[in-house]
């Protein structure tokens, strides 16, 4: 596991996202595994900055996505496709038809699940998977619990992931109360691991994602078992890490 330590929030967008220019640059051909929320916002900034610059070809790209909202419909604006079209596809030259969601509406979203994580392994599986990282140390919507699961699959949040999701709606009451999530196998799969995380609120989990010891109830811990892990963090996320 390697761990950089950017000054800021803008220094760890700019090296998450040269991490991410790096794969595309040998395989152009890539698979992507994106994910949403704050953090990743600067890095997609900064991918798009570099597709305009010509620094980054995304034309022959296929991304796969972590999460999305049970019940949200592609184009609500509080839908992770829509975040994603909004944030990175709409602004880079990318075939949005090579751009996987998990489909919140699928009648069946245990059938869905078993056909994402199918695609996924069709396509090669993920050469590298962007993470964040939640305060209780969920990755995608992994939540603690005594058990974690493997495949893509249905998941309640907690009521500290609702709450910490409720700044994107207009009120608390708004925020869906399941997802379709990316399992823990599935996630560990990717070739690469890239792992982004800032400010002060993440402290406590990236203390635990170091720590050498791994626990259901930091479910991030778990990436100290793979080969190829980079974290890249700001000084107020590394605030506890020696």
């Amino acid at each position: 596991m390697k761990v950089i330590i950017a000054k800021d929030y803008d220094e760890m967008s700019r090296l998450a996202a040269e991490e991410m220019a790096k794969v595309v640059e040998v395989k152009p051909n890539a698979v992507l595994g994106l994910a949403t929320g704050g953090t990743p916002v600067g890095m997609y900034k900064e991918l798009i900055k570099m597709n305009k610059d010509g620094k980054i070809d995304f034309s022959n790209v296929t991304t796969v996505n972590l999460d999305e909202y049970v019940g949200l419909a592609g184009d609500h604006p509080q839908s992770y496709r829509y975040f994603m079209n909004d944030n990175l596809f709409n602004h880079i030259n990318i075939d949005k038809s090579r751009t996987f969601v998990p489909n919140g509406l699928a009648e069946d979203i245990a059938e869905e699940g078993r056909n994402y994580d199918k695609k996924i392994d069709e396509l090669g599986g993920t050469d590298i998977q962007l993470l964040g990282i939640g305060n209780n140390g969920h990755i995608a919507f992994n939540e603690p619990d005594q058990d974690l699961v493997a495949g893509t699959h249905l998941t309640g949040l907690t009521q500290s992931t609702i709450e910490a999701n409720a700044r994107f709606f207009d009120s608390i009451d708004e925020v869906p109360k399941t997802a379709i999530t990316m399992g823990l196998g599935q996630i560990m799969k990717a070739k690469k691991i890239l792992l982004v995380a800032s400010g002060e609120s993440k402290a406590e989990a990236i203390k635990g994602v170091l720590s050498g010891k791994i626990t259901t109830s930091n479910p991030a811990t778990m990436l100290q078992m793979h080969r190829d892990v980079v974290v890249i963090i700001d000084e107020a996320a590394a605030k506890l890490v020696k």
